[in-house]
Formats: structure tokens, sequence, C-alpha cells
């Protein structure tokens, strides 16, 4: 296994947010993603400082890190209504301090969905947004997000542009970075079943937004098909995006490094997201392969920010 591919799971955190700590290294992750709280309630309970404690004593204890953060699916910074807008913002704010507070460096965001406003509107409603999210927290180490959408229904973030207009309108767009999700992308269009589809995408990805920009990923193979703008995560190899994939994605030198976290089907006892992370090292080459280190210099055009 290189130790240069960090990989893991999101977490369950039931029972207190320490336990995810405890999950994730019963199932063999290097990284770990949780909720910080209910992902489909807007209320949440205070963190205690004894949880806090717990969290972090776990996290040194068993190595695992980075541990990144997903913030609720109830929030839609685009939402053109203004009470649903405003509870959206109220949230996302609560989400970045408990980041802070449990010391999580980056929270993965989907960036919204326009609801009938259009596009245009959402991603201008969605930079201001964060702008004031995050001027309102100056001395935060907390990093967003931003993950690659499927385009289901009228989300934005299917296309990498969509992305990097957001940062690109943004005062503190150097506080924001990008998600990238496997399945999503696939289902939006990018076909990354073959080496050249692989590297096409990524230099797509490089000319909007920066491969440097990538600061988190999310390993999941797809049920539904090339371009279907359908969401539906499915265990590696066994989906329509197929296990050729993820041999590109983990020897690609350009992303050593960078967390890569799985969001497949799991059942209580963490079984499958050990059979998934076997199988995604098992993808790592002993050296790496040619055509892999020949693309990391396509890296060299990210966009200076």
């Amino acid at each position: 296994m290189s130790p240069l591919k960090r990989i893991g799971a999101h977490a369950s955190i039931a029972g207190g947010i320490d336990r995810a700590v405890e999950r994730g290294a019963a199932a063999g992750c290097d990284v770990l993603q949780i909720f910080t709280k209910n992902s489909n309630q807007w209320r949440a309970r205070p963190l205690g400082a004894g949880e806090i404690a717990r969290f972090r004593e776990l996290q040194s204890k068993t190595g695992i890190a980075p541990v990144i953060a997903h913030d609720s699916y109830l929030i839609n910074l685009a939402s053109p209504d203004p009470t649903l807008h405003a509870r959206s913002c109220q949230a996302f704010g609560e989400e970045l301090d408990r980041c802070e507070a449990l010391g999580i460096p980056a929270l993965v965001a989907h960036p919204g969905a326009h609801m009938g406003a259009g596009e245009e509107a959402a991603l201008a409603r969605i930079a201001a947004s964060l702008d004031a999210l995050l001027a309102a927290r100056p001395g935060h180490a907390v990093r967003v997000l931003l993950e690659t959408t499927a385009g289901q229904g009228s989300c934005v973030g299917h296309r990498f542009e969509h992305l990097g207009s957001i940062m690109d309108r943004m005062v503190h767009g150097r506080r924001v970075g990008v998600c990238l999700d496997t399945c999503h992308v696939f289902a939006a269009g990018c076909d990354l079943r073959s080496e050249k589809g692989y590297h096409r995408t990524m230099a797509e990805l490089d000319r909007a937004v920066g491969l440097g920009r990538v600061e988190a990923f999310h390993l999941n193979d797809s049920k539904k098909g090339l371009g279907s703008r359908v969401d539906r995560h499915e265990h590696i190899g066994q989906g329509a995006l197929g296990v050729e994939a993820f041999r590109w994605l983990m020897n690609d030198p350009r992303f050593d490094g960078v967390p890569m976290v799985l969001e497949t089907p799991k059942g209580s006892d963490g079984a499958e997201d050990r059979r998934n992370l076997g199988v995604l090292r098992d993808l790592i080459a002993q050296r790496r392969p040619r055509t892999s280190a020949r693309a990391a210099s396509s890296g060299a055009g990210a966009r200076a920010r």
C-alpha cells in the first residue's frame, strides 16, 4: 500500500462524535469524514467539552488524519426563498463553528439548488453567502470545500466552471477549495472509465478551477450511467463507473496526500467499508505507471488565486 494515498470512509456519529473515530479505526481508515450533527435536522445539540476532548484524543491515538466534515443536506445557500436562505446561512455558520471547535480543517458542502431562479443567480447567491459567512469568522482555520454534483434537479456544481465561477466572485475565495465526487462527475457526463477520458476530465478541471484547489475526494461508483444526472452511489467496481477509473485515480501522483473518503452503501459493522478500502488499496501499483507520471506535468497549468 502506498503511504502517499490516504483513504477512508464516512463514519456514523451515532452515540457521539468520538464514536465515529472508533468506527473509522475499526474499518482501517487513514482519513475520515463525518457529520458534526444530524444531517437531516436543522437543530443541533451543543457539543460538550468532554465530547470534543474525547474526539481529539481518539484522533491523536488512532492517527486518523485529517477528519473532514460534510454539511447538512437541508442547507441551500442558493435558495431564492429569503426564509430558507437565511436559515441555511445560519445553519452553515453553525457547522463552521462546530468544525472549528473540533479542530476539523475542512467542511464539504453541496453548492446548492437554484429552485427555478437560474444558474447565474444561484452562483452569485452562493458566492455572496460564503463571503459573508467567512468574513464573520476571520480567525477560523476551517476551509469550505465545494463538492461537484451530479446535476440532479436544479442543483448547480455539475460543471467545473460553476465551482470556478463561485470562487472567482468571492473576496474570500482563497478559503474555498473543491471536493471531487467520482460518482457525481460521471453522472454529470465526465467519462472516467478510460485513461484518455480520465486525463481529459482532469485537464478540464485544471482549466476551470486548478488541480491545486482539489482538497478532497469522495470515492463512489455509480448505480446509474454516464450523463444520467442521477446521484446514486455504488460499491467500488460494482457500478456503471467500474474499477478502472479508480485505478487511474489511485495511481495519480498529483493527488498524493489528498484525503479520499468512501460514501458507498454500508451496514452496521463496517464490513463494506473494509472491503471497498481493500479494493482501492489493491489498485495501487508498486511503482508509478508510466502514464500517470507522464500526466503529472499537466497540473502545472493550475490557475493561481
